[in-house]
């Protein structure tokens, strides 16, 4: 159970490992003990300290006394010019003899000062003849002990002293501790900026992983390795020295390391590829070396290196300069490394990376990165038990459906999933709820894959029935055409980039897609085109990103999936595995036409199969057009009644918009509020907190 008084950055701040024999015990967090002050502090101390003494100074040099011989200092007190009241008396001390003069009398020879004091050195021994000859003249005295040596000292060198602990404090320590200390000048840049997580900074096991079970069953043997490293080698087996996780941003490959860590109940050494990469060459290399070493004095442990593309890219890619590329100094330090690990050392290496194809195979090759362990997007079933583990803290409705969230996600990751889950409990809370219901849920999937809706915005009546006629074709074909996913649901307000969305839900996760339901996706991308052209009678630029999806497909089924027949089975496309600077087999003219013009005829045969479709069902895309408009959003249920020509018994948004502000009218009354004294005319139809009510 993690210290609920630790902050964030005391559990991700650890720059030295625990070492063994330490009793489990690390440095503290802070880097120091309780209560000592740190340097800054203690430099702003000295500084003061300074500043009063050079004050000290300036004021006993502004009040030092002139000095005079002993026969002047007789005639001062023949003349009765010396100060004798109670408060100016001569003071005699062990070395010298003090007095102030009165107004007026000038100092031997003129002398210019600003003090009216005046001091005859003596020797200690005659100090009683001194007195004799003062007691004799009638001038009062009284003895005084005299300065100390210490105090002396202080007000002769003290400035000096503190003038050099400001140096040092400032710049010498400064200095050293940007060269990292014993390593000499600039040897911090050295030093590895791993962050270490033990079992008391973080908790994640295999229970908090989700969705990717062959990835979990994979890395259990490691686990057990570094629980028994005995059992392994009974046998004389070796256990894998790195693991690579490869999948896309978001599917949990930081997490699975975490808790890989978390079931061994091992130290976690995490550090970014970038990190080790510095602006002085030899850096990284050398940070690689620190890293590795504290980790085999904390074995058993496991190394996860982020990110490794970022160090790991395939060397000689031709850019390097002719100089010394540091990059490759750190993969050549990595690859050393873990070559020396011995089969006793329980260090485990666990890299990730979304570009496997950019690696080095000297870095993925077996005796370094074993295994890449491939870390998928979750299929349905690993969608609804991502959900269920992220919505353990929630207050879920009873009626919340998760098979259906999870059906409606397709290729979401499993951070996508989890930000559902809590804009939905954000955006219930904001709504005073006190659970999360279903229409949350569906409201946050749509802003975390399409953005935020902004029904603030205002749009022109005739664009809104542009988008109108524009989702309505895009509908329509989707509902007609068999080889197309089902319809969710289609909105004019706008959302993101968009100022509206026609939604799918599909049946199932799909691994392969056919080619009918590839010239289908294309069947429905024309269809906005073809509504608003056919009912407006002009084309817009709202279909720009429709011709880009449409063009793409097509290119894709000619050159690179073998699907025309004029082309043949042959690959024609971008080669994404070949470098920019690698030559490869260039594509002759014919084949070039040949493959525009197979484009071409696809493109043209698809969009005459949907134009055929609007034209065939045109009074139900006018209908569609006109329910937009009113409702401005419609679920599949509501779509499907308005093709089978049945009416919809729902409020409109001016319906809805005169019930919220009647409601709000009666709770005003009620309370006693008059809201013309906030400047909102009751006819708006804004609420009390000024936020007009969501027609959807």
């Amino acid at each position: 159970m993690p210290d609920p008084k630790k902050t964030k950055k005391d559990e991700q701040t650890d720059d030295a490992p625990k070492r063994k024999g330490d009793g489990g015990k690390g440095p503290s967090p802070a880097g120091k003990p309780p209560g000592m002050m740190s340097r800054t502090t203690l430099g702003w101390v000295l500084l003061g300290v300074l500043t009063v003494t050079l004050l000290l100074m300036m004021q006993s040099q502004f009040n030092a006394a002139t000095e005079v011989t002993w026969q002047q200092f007789v005639t001062y007190a023949e003349n009765g010019d010396l100060a004798n009241d109670n408060e100016n008396k001569v003071i005699v001390k062990n070395n010298s003899i003090t007095a102030e003069l009165k107004e007026g009398v000038a100092l031997p020879g003129d002398t210019p000062g600003t003090s009216r004091k005046i001091s005859v050195p003596i020797f200690r021994e005659n100090i009683d003849t001194y007195t004799k000859v003062l007691y004799r003249l009638g001038v009062p005295y009284q003895p005084s002990p005299g300065d100390s040596m210490l105090l002396l000292l202080l007000i002769n060198w003290g400035p000096f002293i503190v003038i050099a602990l400001l140096i040092y404090f400032f710049v010498f320590r400064s200095l050293r501790n940007a060269a990292g200390g014993p390593g000499g000048m600039l040897g911090n840049f050295g030093r590895s900026k791993h962050k270490m997580l033990n079992k008391e900074h973080s908790s994640v096991t295999l229970g908090d992983v989700a969705g990717i079970d062959e990835a979990k069953e994979e890395v259990g043997e490691i686990i057990e390795f570094l629980r028994n490293p005995k059992k392994f080698q009974r046998l004389g087996g070796r256990v894998p020295r790195g693991v690579l996780l490869v999948g896309q941003p978001g599917c949990g490959k930081t997490l699975l390391a975490k808790a890989m860590a978390g079931e061994a109940d091992v130290p976690l050494f995490s550090i970014s590829g970038r990190d080790f990469v510095e602006m002085f060459v030899g850096v990284g290399a050398s940070r690689v070396r620190d890293l590795f070493k504290q980790a085999k004095d904390s074995a058993p442990c496991i190394i996860f290196l982020d990110e490794i593309d970022a160090v790991g890219r395939r060397r000689g890619s031709g850019f390097s300069s002719g100089g010394h590329d540091e990059r490759e100094q750190t993969l050549n330090a990595i690859l050393v490394e873990m070559d020396g690990f011995d089969s006793s050392d329980q260090v485990i290496v666990i890299a990730s990376t979304n570009r496997a194809d950019v690696l080095d195979p000297a870095l993925i090759r077996p005796g370094r990165f074993d295994r890449q362990v491939h870390v998928p997007m979750p299929d349905i079933k690993g969608r609804m038990e991502i959900l269920k583990v992220h919505s353990r803290k929630i207050k879920m409705s009873p009626v919340v459906d998760m098979e259906k969230l999870a059906r409606g996600t397709p290729m979401f990751s499993g951070a996508e999933l989890e930000a559902i889950i809590n804009e939905a409990a954000i955006a219930a809370t904001l709504q005073n709820k006190d659970f999360v219901e279903q229409e949350d849920l569906e409201e946050a999937r749509d802003k975390v894959r399409y953005g935020r809706s902004r029904k603030s915005a205002k749009v022109e009546e005739e664009e809104r029935k542009v988008v109108a006629y524009h989702e309505a074709g895009h509908a329509v074909l989707m509902y007609y055409d068999d080889d197309s996913e089902p319809l969710h649901k289609v909105t004019i307000i706008p959302r993101g980039p968009s100022l509206g969305s026609t939604m799918m839900l599909p049946e199932k996760d799909r691994q392969i897609i056919s080619k009918r339901r590839l010239l289908a996706m294309m069947r429905v991308d024309y269809g906005g085109r073809i509504a608003e052209q056919m009912f407006t009678g002009d084309q817009y630029n709202g279909t720009a990103s429709d011709i880009r999806h449409a063009m793409h497909i097509a290119r894709a089924i000619v050159t690179e999936y073998g699907m025309s027949d004029a082309v043949g089975f042959q690959f024609l496309g971008d080669d994404e595995g070949r470098q920019p600077w690698q030559g490869g087999d260039s594509m002759s003219n014919e084949t070039a036409k040949l493959i525009d013009d197979e484009i071409k005829e696809l493109i043209d045969t698809t969009y005459a199969d949907a134009k055929a479709v609007i034209e065939k069902h045109r009074d139900q895309v006018e209908a569609l057009a006109q329910a937009l408009l009113k409702y401005e959003t419609l679920t599949f249920d509501e779509v499907d009644r308005l093709m089978k020509g049945q009416p919809l018994d729902k409020a409109t948004v001016a319906e809805l918009l005169q019930a919220e502000k009647n409601k709000t009218s009666k709770q005003t009354a009620a309370a006693g509020i008059d809201n013309s004294s906030k400047g909102l005319p009751r006819e708006t139809g804004f609420d009390d907190t000024g936020r007009l009510p969501s027609p959807a």
